[in-house]
């Protein structure tokens, strides 16, 4: 009853300078993340209302080559039906079908796969989200199965499909000593269905005001 999110909210999405200028022409001729690792599963990634997060990690893909001149795009949103795994009831849908994608894989003798880290962070915060994946993936697919076959066999569905998937992460090890802070800590959005995206934007420079 409350999955659905009709308030506009900001999104920053970090990429190569080539990248946000065509995205600003033509707003369709997107990119959907199909990695086996990505976090939130597959879907368009955005920091929420996180430019300064975005612009940090478009400049560390220049690091590893990936990306020429770093910028960031920005993006009006409408999370319509969203898979908030910061509320308990989106939880307890994740760990139900949890228990189903372990049945399944059982049942074949294949291990799940799992979250793994990088050599290259100290933090080991798990970069590779693997397990997370492929569940959120197995969720989705399981979900439109079901959606479909209802309407074939009835005309409606009380299943509904998820347009987009939200998530709080701590990152990045502790931002000073002692703290319960982390120094990446950010907000995540995959969206899946790209009708929840109305707009790209240039964001602009702070002026100062009054002059």
């Amino acid at each position: 009853m409350y999955n659905q999110r009709p308030n506009l909210i900001l999104g920053f999405h970090g990429c190569d300078e080539t990248v946000r200028d065509r995205l600003l022409i033509n707003p369709n001729d997107y990119k959907m993340s199909k990695e086996n690792y990505d976090w939130l599963g597959h879907g368009i990634y955005f920091w929420e209302n996180n430019y300064e997060r975005a612009l940090v990690w478009a400049k560390d893909k220049k690091k590893r080559g990936s990306i020429k001149k770093p910028s960031v795009v920005g993006a009006v949103i409408q999370l319509g039906n969203c898979c908030d795994l910061t509320d308990k009831s989106s939880i307890d849908v994740v760990k139900s079908y949890y228990k189903l994608l372990k049945k399944d894989y059982t049942s074949i003798s294949q291990p799940l796969p799992i979250n793994k880290n990088i050599k290259q962070d100290k933090h080991n915060d798990l970069l590779l989200r693997e397990l997370d994946c492929t569940l959120l993936e197995y969720m989705h697919a399981r979900i439109l199965t079901q959606y479909k076959a209802d309407l074939a066999s009835k005309g409606y569905s009380d299943y509904q499909l998820f347009d987009s998937t939200r998530g709080v992460f701590t990152e990045g090890g502790p931002a000073y000593t002692g703290a319960g802070i982390f120094d990446k800590s950010h907000i995540q959005i995959c969206i899946r269905n790209s009708n929840c995206i109305k707009g790209f934007f240039m964001p602009r420079k702070k002026i100062k005001w009054p002059a």
